[in-house]
């Protein structure tokens, strides 16, 4: 199939899962034939990029060197995997947790869920900054309903805030910064090295790297970062579409993206002009850690320490040393299994029990061992331990600030490490090991509806398996960095 093909397969699903409406089989149906049949096409893509001959497609040129045009490559190929193999797991989730939460317009919801996946695709195959940003855009609008969905005046304002930040940035300096790319550059293709070196006075370079990663405002870089807490009113399968499936890792995909191929990571060593945004990083992954650890709300401890997770990613880009970017984008891999498994584990906790407070979870790891089990293998997966895929991501994160000597990264990433045990351990440890204060807790295991502990027990078992299994993620980052051979 050609790139627009897979990108298009979403936005037909979602015309269909809008017109089945209320009839809820045929309603799932479409959505299980819609996410199976996104998987495997971008599954069939995957064997010409490892060939070293990914496919590539114009659609529409606008004007003479200005086109709306695809192509696939090793790192839009993983965020494209990435996104298509979780959508399989957010529908066994989603479908389950929608019916027993008792939402209504459900078709409006599952279409709009598979029109994002559809703008993340488009974001994946993009061939030039104007179809990323145009993709980028309909991701943005696609999401505004899903953060609306429960109807309530909460709702409204959260989903407010979220589109008001993401649209002002990415308006306001996404798009200042694309123009003025294709000014000084004369085009807006993404090229091998970059666009940028010998076409801008480096003293503006610093300038432009900003626009960039402020406008891109779904990497949650402080200070354009409150959307991403306000989105916190939606439910569950939408933190999680948000946080681990689509719009976060749209975010910082798109950041590796430019630094890589806009700017050209050789340019961005050799200037220093990106390293003043990664200790803006840097700050952002401490502080977003410390506010987590004041906040009782579940969802919103793991809103913050997203955010802090996110900086991760563009500290590594724009530190640009091959092991830096090879981390960028294991944590982009890495961190989206983990995190989807932690909104899955709120979900449940709220399906099952009615419980939204870290302070309420004390014992209840003994009535929902499944889930507090998932919870903590994917809290492992965070921090970065041994045995769990996040390892490898926090390791040449730390191999590349090394490398480059900036010590004080090294000492937020590990400052990190620390502070996502005492915020996010925590949590299991007091389900499973305090006793309940709650009077009426519940006596015996009563989990949440199966399909909801499915997604969970999978998703967490990738956590193990990418440690164990990394070398499909290895082999497209080295295609990827290509003068970075041997950086295992």
């Amino acid at each position: 199939m050609s790139p627009f093909s897979v990108v298009l397969i979403p936005f037909v699903g979602a015309i269909l899962i809008a017109l089945a409406g209320k009839r809820d089989r045929l309603r799932d149906g479409i959505g299980w034939a819609t996410a199976i049949a996104f998987f495997l096409a971008v599954l069939g893509q995957l064997g010409p990029v490892l060939d070293g001959a990914g496919r590539e497609q114009l659609l529409l040129e606008i004007l003479p060197g200005l086109e709306i045009a695809f192509a696939v490559e090793p790192l839009g190929m993983i965020f494209a995997l990435v996104a298509s193999s979780l959508w399989l797991v957010a529908t066994l989730y989603a479908q389950s947790y929608m019916k027993a939460g008792g939402y209504s317009h459900l078709g409006r919801f599952f279409a709009s869920y598979a029109i994002a996946l559809g703008a993340a695709a488009g974001v994946a195959f993009s061939a030039n900054l104007l179809t990323m940003f145009i993709f980028y855009e309909v991701l943005s609008l696609s999401t505004y309903p899903l953060v609306a969905h429960s109807g309530t005046e909460n709702a409204r304002r959260g989903a407010r805030v979220y589109l008001g930040y993401l649209l002002a940035t990415s308006i306001g300096l996404f798009l200042v910064a694309i123009i003025w790319t294709w000014h000084a550059a004369g085009t807006l293709d993404f090229r091998p090295g970059g666009i940028i070196e010998g076409n801008i006075d480096p003293t503006w370079v610093p300038l432009l790297v900003a626009l960039f990663m402020f406008g891109i405002g779904k990497a949650a870089l402080m200070p354009v970062h409150r959307w991403l807490p306000s989105a916190m009113v939606a439910p569950a399968p939408v933190s999680a579409l948000l946080h681990a499936v689509a719009v976060v890792k749209a975010g910082v995909f798109c950041v590796v993206k430019v630094a890589v191929f806009v700017f050209g990571t050789d340019f961005l060593v050799s200037t220093g002009s990106g390293i003043w945004v990664s200790w803006v990083a840097a700050f952002t992954i401490v502080a977003a850690s410390l506010i987590a650890l004041t906040l009782d709300d579940l969802k919103a401890r793991l809103a913050y320490s997203t955010i802090a997770q996110l900086s991760y990613v563009v500290l590594g880009a724009l530190v640009a040393t091959p092991l830096a970017i090879a981390g960028a984008t294991l944590q982009i891999v890495m961190h989206a299994f983990a995190k989807i498994t932690l909104f899955f584990g709120a979900g449940a906790i709220q399906t099952a029990h009615d419980k939204k407070k870290i302070s309420q979870l004390d014992g209840l790891g003994r009535a929902m061992p499944l889930t507090f089990g998932a919870f903590t293998i994917a809290t492992l997966s965070i921090i970065g331990l041994p045995l769990f895929g996040g390892m490898w991501a926090k390791w040449y994160l730390l191999s590349g600030s090394i490398d480059a000597g900036q010590w004080v990264l090294v000492g937020a990433l590990l400052t990190s490490s620390v502070l996502n045990i005492v915020y996010l351990l925590v949590i299991p440890a007091r389900a499973f090991f305090l006793p309940s204060r709650d009077e009426t807790a519940p006596a015996g295991i009563r989990e949440a509806p199966w399909p909801m502990v499915a997604a969970m027990l999978i998703t967490a078992t990738c956590c193990v398996v990418l440690f164990f299994r990394p070398e499909p993620i290895f082999t497209l980052v080295e295609m990827l960095l290509p003068a970075s051979e041997g950086f295992q």
